[in-house]
């Protein structure tokens, strides 16, 4: 496996994880080693069902998905440690500063990005978010108790931090709040159904599935006429205004992904296409003047249905990877 898709396919364990209905809790080891340690505690799982808020330790690379209080507490100097969050598609992300000792003036930092960065790429895109990047950066250091509270534009954000003194550490409190109209994503699960509206609003949003997929498109509304054809050189939806793309890549960033098809009209039915890449995008482009909604649904690609091809399936891609 390369390298650097090592990293990634790490998290997408977890995400098959925190799938299944009995676990909740996720151990991980030491991010040099190959495979997750996923551990299921019952002690959690009583507490969630009392509504108790859930505490326990970070990591100095952690991965979370449900709300509580996390303490992180240097044993040592951590110069580069992450924690990512991640919530359902229709959350957005608060991360609160309970309490912070760290030595700014010597070194130590904690951020928080608006987003994830993984291998030097960015979710969502910079074309996508709403914000340039130097402003996706929360810097406590910077604002110490000015910004207290900082809140996610999508259903992803992570924090970086630096320790050099052992015994120094943070506490923060993670808590999910609504977002009516989602416009990024991360999925946490292989598989799903999910209706993305983008109401007059002139931006982007991408829907990212860290996985091989069969996507399936059942119902568009762009305010156009019918239609559907694949990306070419010379033809493709830029100049309409409002479409919908599917990307395909090993990376995190959409906008460094290969574009595999655009629809740029309004149906309703069915279109199908199979993506043996590592990650797929559905990314749609609105210019604000509709209402504009897709329907699709996906799930996990597996070899047996990489060699059978259907009928009405747009061509495969990425299959080299698989």
């Amino acid at each position: 496996m390369p390298s650097a898709f090592q990293f990634q396919c790490h998290f997408v364990l977890i995400f098959l994880a925190a799938s299944k209905g009995e676990t909740r809790y996720l151990e991980v080891r030491d991010a040099a080693e190959d495979e997750p340690f996923l551990l299921l505690s019952e002690d959690l799982k009583r507490e969630l069902s009392s509504g108790q808020i859930y505490r326990r330790s970070l990591r100095c690379v952690d991965m979370l998905s449900i709300e509580g209080q996390f303490s992180f507490t240097a044993d040592q100097p951590q110069l580069h440690c992450a924690t990512f969050f991640i919530g359902d598609p229709e959350e957005l992300i608060t991360i609160d500063y309970d309490f912070v000792n760290i030595d700014c003036q010597g070194g130590d930092f904690l951020k928080v990005f608006d987003g994830w960065i993984l291998k030097g790429e960015k979710f969502p895109s910079s074309l996508d978010h709403p914000l340039p990047t130097s402003q996706r950066y929360a810097d406590f250091c910077e604002s110490g108790n000015i910004q207290r509270s900082v809140r996610s534009s999508q259903n992803v954000a992570m924090i970086f931090f630096r320790i050099h003194q052992p015994g120094n550490g943070f506490t923060i409190t993670v808590k999910k709040n609504a977002n009516l109209f989602p416009c990024n994503v991360i999925s946490q699960t292989p598989s799903g159904r999910f209706t993305m509206v983008i109401p007059h609003q002139h931006r982007n949003c991408s829907f990212s599935i860290i996985y091989p997929v069969v996507i399936k498109i059942s119902d568009l509304i762009l305010g156009h006429l019918n239609g559907l054809f694949l990306k070419k050189p010379s033809a493709g939806c830029a100049g309409v205004g409002d479409f919908v793309e599917l990307l395909g890549g090993t990376g995190l960033d959409p906008s460094k992904m290969f574009p595999l098809a655009d629809l740029c009209h309004s149906f309703h039915g069915s279109a199908q296409m199979k993506i043996g890449c590592d990650n797929t995008v559905l990314r749609m482009v609105s210019s604000g003047k509709h209402i504009n909604r897709v329907t699709f649904e996906y799930h996990q690609l597996d070899l047996q249905e990489a060699e059978y091809r259907k009928e009405n399936s747009i061509e495969e891609f990425c299959f080299p990877s698989i």
